[in-house]
């Protein structure tokens, strides 16, 4: 029966008839009530005291008008019907996967793992940690090397990645170049390229297939099967990049890894990779769950996030994030990479899938994948063609002379999509999904159709083959029913705090509703199942699609293009460097290679800034939280002939509306620079102000924040770039896609590809779309002021408890406040820490802890929780506040308090030794409502120093969670 949906009927009982309505939380009675305690009759008039009248934007929004729900699930299926969803065989590292029924359902569209923050408060994310945990034994098993980060973006930045760290790792006083296999992956290649230019190595490319060539090189990067399918024995070209002293890189397929030797057993140093086929659709090109494993010396340069293990206070195992003095919010400019780099959601995806197959299970899935490869090669030997490589997995290439054009023609008429190589050769990757119509399809168009061949010979060798065990732990043998897997997934769930549970209070992260209906369209085959390198008439909706929504983004921020191919905030930031980069080289400027940024920013900017290759010059900011412009001045002075941008985060990420911002982009202006705004605060500018018409050049969006894509638990992200006219030449390209950017133009040849993919995450761009149609321009900009209202209500209920440490004209702040604890740790000894792990008591997710200010909390409220949540939360701090009053005055002792304890796990309170100076009551239910719904954490607080000296990154035995 097919789904249908009804629009609410507008009646005085139902004022909420429109999408909007239902998004923004708080009702017109409770904005009323919000506005009036802090003193304000209208939002017009709260709005106009908040935002300085010189960024307000004096056009309305030129966009369509909101459509219903109803309407964007017919203009998406319109969409949807415009793609053909084609059997693709092409390969290049994306494959057809079938994504299990129970991990679909149970993950992929259960708001309990999707809505997600990442788990920086380890306590209440324990089930996503764990999942993670599994993610890097996975890819730490199937390598054969020790440690795994908790995934990357995709295949081509990882490789971009380990370039960068086998750069940072290498001892020699000249590097020399990083050389690349011939074979990778076109796109790799690319994206290596592309990074390499601002870090000033070299790349060469070469065919390694007869050894290494002559030069001097500090890495080399193997693709391991090689793009045209080939398998060849990794050891011979390792042990001579070793004897150089380079570090040996190689671009792995988790599957192949199934029945080949891992790469680590051949010397590998660093393996990197998708994990996509492991029951992640293709999306479009993504999001995917890349990875990186390395050998034992190098962990603790690995970039991105380390999942460990460490203990609670009860001595209890736990899982946290290792290694976090990496994190770029401490590190900053000497950050190895930007964490924000991850995806978590498709790494869980792929995680489960492999807990539910299991060893023997994808062992199998990878013989019938290889075997449907071996009839094909054999099916067209006996047709006369010849079949290039011998030894291969999934990928037989074939050289047909001349005819590559025309088979490939036919092959589509048969309904398969195979790659075109050139003239003379074609390729052709089975996958999951292949079956034996396909391969019978395959041959019928290289010739007349004949018998279908006798299962042929295995096309490895036994010396490649793996002999070596993987997934040993019990959580890959426990869950093989669908009733144990849906089990699980639930426990791990049920040991989470996500946006489904209450609301996420988090500065700077958005954390709003990620509504049902945008949500809907990313699973229907016409999004998920397209192949990034389909042929383009196969994917004119994703097309449409993309281009209104790369229009409507224009529009909102006041920039002329904007490319949508970053899969992440981080990479956004990079696209948008990297643009400035390119336009003051196009002008003979390669000496403008200053950055300043405020000493507010997130730490992501400067990270970003550095694998810009700028340098970064910090910038001072007054003691109300604004960037000091005399010290601004003195730098640009300073710098004024080497000055290539400013990043400013705007609002700033103290959280207020700086009055003098067209002041500070005209005089980097002035002095030749560009302005680069950072919209991660974006949600407090939307239908009010435009980056790109009160004085910024460039700005990266965070569509997984201000327009509604889920956080995941840290990934799925997209960045998008938007820049004025003069950077437009100078946005990402794709070498396998000329239309994904200005390649394309008659101006343009972009800066190379940021992704691996010509559209970045392309799959998920639909819930930006329909979030942006459903909202209309009257609803964005009323989500706008609402966020605002939020943030102003909840520091006025706070002020009283907790000093609002910056505000703006007329104590206003902007879409966030920072709650200063300072004199109360001080006076108390209880920290913001303290007060974050009692919020968990209390069934609440913490603020930022600690930044952009040590000893403080950050609070965004978002426009879409109501006035209900808004209290409680409130209500929650305010108690607390109390607490610490009772610390104060001796009532609780110093160090042994419901704060100093939190959080209090259920088996804390049965025991029967409690001696501490409060009641069991106190510590679990502090205020009457938890006792009707109460969260119970699964450990007590857990220490982080133990876990970074005794790191554990992989499934610990069963025995370390016997008491």
């Amino acid at each position: 029966m097919t789904a249908q949906y009804f629009a609410p009927v507008a009646s005085p009982q139902h004022p909420r008839s429109t999408f909007a309505d239902r998004h923004i939380g708080p009702s017109p009675d409770d904005q009323s009530r919000m506005l009036a305690a802090i003193g304000y009759s209208s939002a017009e008039a709260l709005i106009g005291d908040a935002v300085p009248g010189a960024i307000r934007t004096d056009r309305p929004l030129d966009l369509p008008p909101a459509l219903s729900e109803p309407q964007a699930i017919a203009r998406l299926r319109e969409f949807a019907a415009r793609n053909t969803v084609v059997r693709s065989m092409i390969g290049l590292g994306y494959h057809g996967t079938h994504t299990p029924g129970v991990i679909l359902r149970n993950v992929l569209e259960n708001p309990g793992w999707y809505t997600a923050y990442t788990p920086y408060q380890p306590e209440i994310s324990q089930g996503r940690l764990e999942a993670l945990l599994n993610f890097q034994t996975v890819v730490s098993d199937l390598t054969g090397l020790p440690v795994a980060n908790a995934s990357l973006l995709d295949e081509g930045t990882a490789a971009a990645e380990a370039m960068a760290l086998a750069h940072r790792v290498s001892k020699r006083k000249d590097p020399g170049a990083f050389l690349v296999d011939a074979d990778a992956l076109p796109q790799t290649i690319e994206v290596i390229r592309t990074r390499a230019v601002p870090l000033g190595i070299e790349v060469v490319t070469a065919d390694l297939s007869g050894g290494l060539p002559d030069g001097d090189f500090f890495g080399v990067l193997l693709q391991y099967p090689g793009a045209s399918g080939a398998v060849r024995d990794l050891e011979p070209v390792t042990a001579a990049a070793h004897e150089r002293g380079a570090q040996v890189v190689v671009a792995a397929d988790l599957l192949a890894l199934t029945l080949l030797r891992p790469p680590g057993e051949s010397g590998a140093d660093i393996v990197v990779g998708s994990s996509q086929r492991f029951g992640v659709p293709y999306g479009f090109g993504g999001p995917h769950a890349g990875y990186m494993a390395v050998r034992e010396g190098i962990q603790r340069q690995l970039p991105g996030r380390l999942v460990g293990v460490s203990v609670d206070a009860d001595g209890a195992t736990a899982y946290r994030l290792a290694l976090q003095t990496r994190e770029q919010h401490i590190r900053r400019e000497k950050a190895t990479s930007n964490i924000c780099t991850a995806q978590v959601l498709l790494a869980v995806m792929a995680s489960m899938y492999a807990v539910y197959h299991g060893p023997e299970g994808l062992a199998a899935i990878a013989e019938r994948t290889h075997g449907h490869a071996a009839a094909i090669a054999e099916g067209l030997r006996r047709a006369g063609a010849e079949v290039v490589h011998a030894s291969f997995f999934d990928t037989v290439l074939v050289r047909v002379p001349g005819r590559a054009r025309e088979i490939l023609a036919k092959a589509l008429e048969n309904g398969r999509n195979l790659r075109f190589v050139d003239d003379d050769h074609l390729a052709i990757a089975c996958d999951e999904t292949t079956g034996a119509d396909d391969v019978a399809a395959v041959l019928a168009a290289f010739g007349p159709a004949g018998p279908a061949p006798e299962p042929a010979a295995q096309a490895i060798p036994e010396v490649l083959r793996r002999e070596s065990p993987y997934l040993t732990h019990p959580v890959f043998h426990a869950h093989r029913s669908e009733t144990a897997m849906l089990r699980y997934l639930r426990k791990l769930q049920d040991r989470d705090i996500a946006l489904d549970r209450s609301m996420i209070p988090l500065g700077s992260c958005t954390m709003k509703l990620n509504a049902t209906t945008e949500m809907e369209p990313i699973t229907w085959p016409e999004f998920a199942d397209i192949h990034p390198f389909a042929p383009v008439e196969q994917v004119q909706g994703y097309l449409e699609l993309i281009g209104e929504l790369e229009t409507w983004l224009a529009e909102l921020t006041g920039y002329a293009k904007v490319s949508v191919q970053p899969n992440a905030g981080s990479q956004g930031e990079l696209a948008g460097l990297l643009a400035i980069r390119g336009y003051h080289a196009s002008r003979g400027d390669q000496d403008r290679t200053i950055c300043l940024i405020p000493s507010s920013a997130h730490g992501t900017n400067a990270a970003s800034a550095v694998m810009a290759g700028m340098k970064v010059v910090v910038v001072k900011c007054d003691e109300r939280g604004n960037i000091d412009l005399d010290d601004l001045h003195a730098k640009i002075d300073k710098h004024r002939a080497q000055l290539s941008a400013i990043m400013v985060t705007y609002p700033s990420t103290h959280g207020v509306f700086e009055e003098t911002i067209t002041d500070v982009c005209k005089s980097v202006h002035d002095a030749g620079g560009q302005v680069y705004v950072d919209g991660a605060n974006l949600n407090a500018l939307v239908g009010l102000a435009r980056p790109g018409e009160f004085g910024s050049d460039v700005s990266h969006l965070n569509l997984h924040k201000t327009f509604c894509i889920p956080h995941g638990g840290g990934g799925p992200g997209v960045g998008p770039v938007g820049v004025r006219e003069h950077l437009a030449p100078f946005l990402p390209s794709h070498p396998l896609r000329a239309e994904a950017g200005p390649a394309a133009e008659p101006d343009g040849a972009g800066v190379g590809p940021i992704s691996a993919a010509p559209w970045g995450s392309a799959g998920i761009l639909p819930i930006s779309w329909a979030y942006i149609a459903m909202m209309g321009p009257d609803g964005l900009r009323e989500a706008t002021e609402s966020a605002i209202l939020g943030a102003n209500y909840l520091a006025a209920r706070l002020a009283p408890h907790y000093p609002v440490l910056y505000t703006g004209r007329g104590g206003l702040v902007a879409h966030e406040c920072i709650a200063d604890l300072r004199k109360i740790t001080k006076d108390t000894g209880i920290t913001a820490e303290d007060v974050a792990k009692r919020l968990i008591d209390y069934g609440f997710h913490a603020p930022t802890l600690s930044f952009p200010v040590a000893g403080t909390l950050m609070i965004e409220p978002t426009e879409s929780e109501d006035l209900a949540e808004l209290d409680r939360f409130a209500d929650a701090m305010i108690e607390i506040r109390r607490e610490i009053e009772r610390v104060a005055d001796g009532t609780y002792d110093r160090d042994d308090n419901p704060l100093k304890n939190a959080p209090h796990t259920a088996a804390t309170l049965v025991t029967e030794d409690w001696k501490h100076s409060y009641t069991r009551e106190e510590a679990a239910y502090p205020v009457p409502a938890l006792r009707e719904d109460k969260y119970w954490p699964p450990v007590r607080r857990i220490d982080q120093a133990y876990g970074d000296r005794n790191l554990v990154c992989s499934c610990p035995p069963p025995e370390a969670f016997e008491d």
